[in-house]
């Protein structure tokens, strides 16, 4: 569950943000794979005991936890639980996102640029380091403070939306860009669906395509949307259930 914050971030601009986010997505950009430059996760291969894991981060951790889930908690879990904490997340999710995103590998790093356990592209990172006032987002710590942060920056764009369909909408924004979610929510607008239901926006995804040019001459006055033509959506709806899948298995056995 996401938590109330203090009023800790003013809401940026719409156009401004959104159109940043279209072009500098704050992860791997759907679409495209990430690359290991080494192999395993942080922290080894090593098997780590539950008990060793649940110490560090002040919660009881299942055995039945996988080895790369448990070896990220070791090592990070005290880093992933505070920032978490801090802009207002379940922890659980971010290790879910983080999951999807690199595996645990805080060496991966995609062809574009996207780096460490968030995957934070290079203009992402910029942008949030200055935010911030923060050093190398490619460090581990950094990389996981700027993916949380970004995180709750694109969850202040949904407000009004449920709190499971604004994670969703969330998840989708993180990895394909806010300017693709609201381009779906102006499809879902059109054809009377509520655009802040996640179900909506699934089904409003596909008509990004360029194959429904017909479709946009009639909702868009430059005949295409506002953001571009989309040919991923099923990589990103697909991504958004892995990482909701992952989030339900961790609520299961972390505490």
């Amino acid at each position: 569950m996401l938590h109330n914050t203090r009023g800790w971030m003013s809401k940026l601009p719409y156009v401004a943000f959104v159109a940043a986010t279209m072009f500098v997505v704050g992860c791997t950009p759907s679409g495209e794979t990430f690359v290991r430059r080494s192999e395993g996760v942080a922290g080894g291969s090593k098997q780590i005991a539950g008990d060793s894991a649940s110490s560090l981060i002040g919660g009881d951790v299942h055995p039945w936890v996988d080895r790369a889930s448990q070896s990220i908690i070791f090592r990070y879990g005290s880093v992933i639980k505070k920032y978490s904490q801090e802009y207002g997340f379940d922890w659980r999710l971010i290790l879910a996102v983080m999951k999807q995103e690199s595996r645990f590998s805080i060496h991966a790093e995609s062809h574009r640029g996207a780096s460490g356990l968030m995957q934070i592209m290079p203009l992402t990172g910029d942008e949030v380091a200055r935010d911030l006032d923060m050093g190398d987002v490619a460090h581990p710590r950094n990389n996981i403070r700027a993916g949380v942060f970004y995180l709750r920056k694109l969850y202040n764009l949904f407000e009004g939306a449920e709190q499971a369909d604004r994670i969703k909408l969330t998840l989708a924004a993180y990895n394909a860009g806010a300017g693709r979610v609201y381009d779906a929510q102006v499809l879902a607008d059109y054809f009377h669906d509520n655009s802040l239901k996640w179900e909506a926006i699934r089904d409003a995804f596909p008509l990004l395509s360029k194959r429904y040019y017909t479709l946009h001459r009639n909702v868009w006055a430059q005949a295409k949307p506002k953001f571009g033509y989309f040919g991923n959506s099923n990589e990103t709806i697909g991504y958004v259930d892995k990482i909701m899948d992952y989030y339900d298995e961790y609520r299961l056995v972390l505490n």
